[in-house]
């Protein structure tokens, strides 16, 4: 933030069997990927090994975030409003839109700082939400 001082806004953690998402996929296909995950998600995820695996880290990452912003699922929020990019050295960041970016730019949330690992049980994301030190941040 071009040195600016910030200020940690929202912290949320998720955990995601990644058995729950292997069997929402089996249950209910191409409906439930492409309501829960964008184009770009999917494409990578879809796109190598662990397909089951990289679905639960973006599971429990929208959760995550969903969780920082002080929302939950409440005001509105749907699991498109947040998308896990990467960089191109494959960092993980966050997209915002809709609903979800109007309540972050409410709050002063300038930035995120995300963390995703997952095992083949197992998938865990931290979102952590941090805006300028002189913002709303509420």
């Amino acid at each position: 933030m071009n040195g600016e001082p910030v200020i940690l806004i929202g912290h949320g953690v998720d955990a995601c069997e990644v058995s729950r998402i292997a069997d929402l996929m089996q249950r209910h296909g191409r409906r439930f990927v492409e309501r829960v995950y964008k184009p770009a998600e999917l494409a990578y995820a879809e796109g190598g090994r662990n397909t089951e695996q990289r679905l639960a880290a973006r599971f429990a990452a929208k959760e995550a975030i969903f969780k920082a912003l002080g929302t939950g699922w409440a005001q509105g929020i749907g699991w498109t409003d947040a998308e896990v990019t990467r960089t191109d050295a494959g960092q993980p960041g966050v997209s915002l839109t809709g609903r979800a970016l109007e309540v972050a730019t409410r709050r002063g949330i300038s930035g995120w700082s995300l963390s995703l690992t997952h095992t083949s049980e197992l998938a865990i994301a931290s979102a952590i939400a941090f805006g300028p030190a002189g913002g709303l941040g509420r």
